[in-house]
């Protein structure tokens, strides 16, 4: 993957007019994915084995999921990795993105200080787990980012039929490592995915108080622009991606990723919801 400062000197040779768009189109691809997928490592991980056989360069844009999904919507992007399953078959059903496939997933968790005030401990409820917070007067730490896991955390409140109190609801509008530090220096919950806490516990004095239930599965999938809206775009570069990932050798690569000998995230070979274009 290129470094900031070859990654910026490209962007000023393109203003500059010293690469023509041709080249930078059919060179890099520019993959928008969510801050989970970046703060794992997974992406330093498999991105080089991909480059190494493929003649492309992935420019990687992380942001929340609800932010991936604009910058492909609005032709910013080749092709994005993301965790918002409803909200990618949108784009796709309105013409925006193709090709979309599963490609892993894991799940979320709910953690907190290790006191765990709203005593969550072992519950495998996420909705009860969130009455339980909220019942507690306990501090709740939300990404508020549109990410697919403030998706997924709005969807739990709704569920739990809950508008969290004002004053014990912090929306911080950042990545998911950025919460989980706020979460840990306020003594506060917050939920996460399983993948970016292995990245992080042993840096913070949290735990996993509320995990296992159903409804906290965390499916990834990866779709490319519309060619036929967006023809500048590197749909060639995206579809190689997008067939090198869900490819059994990736697949075996993302099985094999770990932290602390903990797998981060579960391949899904056969999880393809739409051909490519």
């Amino acid at each position: 993957m290129f470094s900031l400062v070859k990654s910026t000197c490209l962007t000023l040779l393109i203003l500059s007019g010293g690469i023509s768009g041709s080249y930078a189109d059919t060179t890099f691809i520019r993959m928008a994915t969510t801050t989970s997928t970046e703060n794992s490592g997974l992406l330093d991980y498999l991105l080089p084995r991909f480059e190494s056989s493929h003649p492309y360069k992935v420019k990687v844009i992380s942001v929340g999921t609800g932010k991936a999904l604009r910058l492909l919507r609005e032709g910013d992007v080749d092709v994005v990795l993301v965790h918002a399953r409803a909200a990618e078959e949108q784009l796709v059903s309105e013409g925006f993105g193709v090709g979309r496939r599963d490609v892993m997933y894991n799940d979320f968790v709910i953690v907190g200080p290790a006191d765990d005030p709203a005593k969550l401990q072992g519950t495998r409820d996420a909705s009860a787990a969130m009455n339980m917070i909220a019942d507690s007067h306990s501090l709740f730490i939300s990404r508020g980012d549109d990410s697919g896991t403030h998706k997924k955390e709005l969807s739990l409140w709704k569920q739990a039929g809950i508008q969290p109190a004002s004053d014990r609801y912090r929306e911080i509008g950042q990545g998911m490592g950025k919460a989980l530090q706020i979460a840990a220096e306020l003594q506060a919950y917050t939920l996460t995915d399983r993948g970016t806490w292995l990245s992080y516990r042993d840096k913070l004095p949290l735990k996993i108080l509320a995990e296992g239930d159903p409804q906290l599965f965390n499916p990834y999938g990866i779709m490319a622009a519309n060619p036929d809206k967006y023809t500048d775009t590197n749909h060639a570069g995206a579809i190689a991606l997008i067939e090198w990932i869900t490819s059994t050798p990736a697949q075996h690569w993302i099985a094999t990723y770990t932290i602390g000998g903990q797998q981060l995230f579960v391949p899904m070979p056969h999880g393809i919801n739409a051909q490519a274009k």
